[in-house]
């Protein structure tokens, strides 16, 4: 698998596998948990989250362009880093969220997903560059895409163990007090916290149920009960953000060490300018017009894919929570489906596309992009039909059923092993490879630009994310899929139609 791979490739592999760990502990919790928290409303706190995700992406652009001038990329890695790290510090902080201090707590928690954001701006795209420089060497220039594809399972492994951390940590602080793990509580511990008498009989009946269900008094004082079990609740999953700092200073630790090891892009590309002829820049500038014209085609596509595909965030975690019964399975776990199958699809994928090769039937890396959209869409067909077979309603429909109906609403797992399967195959044609077209198509000494440019595609997708929880709370839920099928179905027929002038672009 590392055969005719440069050496640089697994230090660069290890110190973003770290940096995602911490991450995606950060990630599978974070709509649930501001819900849980703060008693957003799911579409409020799906608004934060795609504001949050967005601003990732965007920074990244920011981040690249910072490199590009310094022409100092290690150390924008660097300080990307430390940053991340003192948003996660102020994460771990756990602060009981109440009537008094929920605005500058709630501020204060935005403030730190900004730290992170952009400090997550600072490191992605640089690295990213990097990891592309690394294969402008001839010796390694026919392994750019498989070197990609192994770059992002060590990204995916630190991704598989991240979503089992919170879920654990949550579980074990609220059985040390006592208390055992519900996923339907904490909304109506919040509810009755607010409204009191004015409560829905329903929900109120659903909510004394659901206190003696995990160890509480229900003929006792309730509204001291919910304010417990929440501030319980929070502290579990804030305890967990310790282990994302942790992850963070071992990232850290490895970048500093392995540095010396790595190409830096800027230094490479102020080189090779040197050595360009007036002549030379003239005949290149056409040919690097068109370069960009196909960059900005494919991010377009990109766009759309994000959004479809980072629903697993959102609507997708919504639900696990709600639909799928998660007696011993937390909702937030779940999110380990993807990156397990990053891992273990990864080398199939490669031994597929390693066979077209040597038969000299290769797919370029455009059509690849375009078969992974066909491939998003084949998820979404299969949940739209499920959705539709089963009848269900909308998310706020369904919540207001009373508890022991929607129980034996709620589907098996195996619904989600399907799912992810899918949009998984998916990503390995689009994900990685789309990085691997970026660095193909940039200018050398706009590296870290153009990685900052597919990083702030997936941002504008991200940015859109809230409409998912929308549609899945107002709609049958099949209607929420159905759109995310319809946008790759689109994206696919687009793609397909521009596949030979960006194989010709990119020869």
């Amino acid at each position: 698998m590392f055969k005719n791979h440069p050496k640089g490739l697994i230090p660069a592999a290890l110190s973003n596998m770290g940096e995602r760990f911490g991450y995606y502990i950060m990630n599978a919790v974070l709509v649930l948990f501001l819900c849980s928290k703060f008693g957003l409303a799911e579409e409020t706190s799906a608004l934060i989250y795609s504001f949050f995700y967005a601003g990732i992406y965007v920074l990244s652009l920011v981040g690249g362009i910072i490199a590009d001038k310094t022409q100092n990329y290690k150390s924008t890695i660097i300080w990307g880093l430390i940053i991340m790290t003192l948003g996660y510090v102020v994460l771990s902080i756990p602060i009981f969220a109440t009537a008094d201090n929920q605005t500058w707590l709630l501020t204060l928690t935005c403030g730190a997903l900004f730290f992170i954001a952009f400090g997550n701006g600072l490191f992605k795209g640089n690295l990213q560059a990097i990891v592309g420089q690394l294969y402008d060497n001839p010796r390694y220039a026919a392994q750019r895409d498989a070197g990609f594809q192994i770059f992002y399972v060590f990204i995916n492994i630190g991704g598989v163990i991240a979503p089992f951390v919170a879920p654990m940590l949550r579980s074990w602080w609220l059985g040390e007090n006592g208390f055992l793990y519900n996923s339907s509580l904490p909304a109506l511990c919040h509810e009755y916290l607010s409204l009191t008498d004015s409560m829905n009989t329903q929900n109120l009946n659903n909510l004394y149920a659901l206190i003696t269900e995990v160890g509480g008094n229900a003929t006792g004082n309730i509204s001291e009960f919910c304010t417990t079990y929440l501030n319980v609740f929070n502290t579990g999953i804030h305890y967990s953000f310790f282990a994302s700092v942790a992850a963070m200073l071992i990232s850290l630790t490895i970048f500093v060490c392995t540095k010396k090891g790595l190409p830096s892009p800027g230094k490479k590309a102020k080189e090779e300018s040197v050595s360009y002829t007036a002549e030379e820049k003239a005949r290149m500038a056409g040919e690097i017009k068109q370069r960009m014209y196909a960059l900005f085609a494919v991010l377009g596509i990109a766009i759309f894919f994000w959004f479809s595909f980072h629903q697993n965030g959102t609507s997708l975690s919504l639900f696990a929570r709600d639909f799928v019964k998660t007696d011993s399975i937390q909702p937030e776990i779940w999110q380990a489906l993807n990156p397990f199958y990053v891992i273990i699809l990864t080398p199939v994928v490669m031994w597929f596309f390693g066979r077209l090769s040597r038969k000299g039937k290769e797919i370029s890396t455009p059509r690849k992009i375009a078969i992974g959209m066909g491939l998003a869409g084949i998820a979404y067909v299969f949940l739209a039909l499920f959705s539709a077979v089963k009848g269900y309603p909308s998310a706020d429909a369904f919540k207001a059923l009373p508890a022991a109906e929607a129980t034996a609403m709620k589907t098996g797992p195996w619904v989600l092993f399907v799912l992810y399967f899918f949009l998984t195959v998916a990503e390995l044609f689009i994900s990685p490879l789309g990085l691997s077209f970026v660095s193909k198509v940039a200018p050398k000494h706009l590296q870290g630009l153009c990685q900052g440019l597919w990083l702030g595609a997936t941002a504008v997708g991200n940015l859109l994310l809230w409409i998912g929880p929308l549609i899945y709370n107002s709609c049958p839920i099949w209607v929420a899929w159905t759109v995310f099928l319809s946008v790759c179905l689109v994206s696919m027929g687009i793609m397909f139609s521009m596949v030979k002038w960006l194989e010709r672009v990119t020869k």
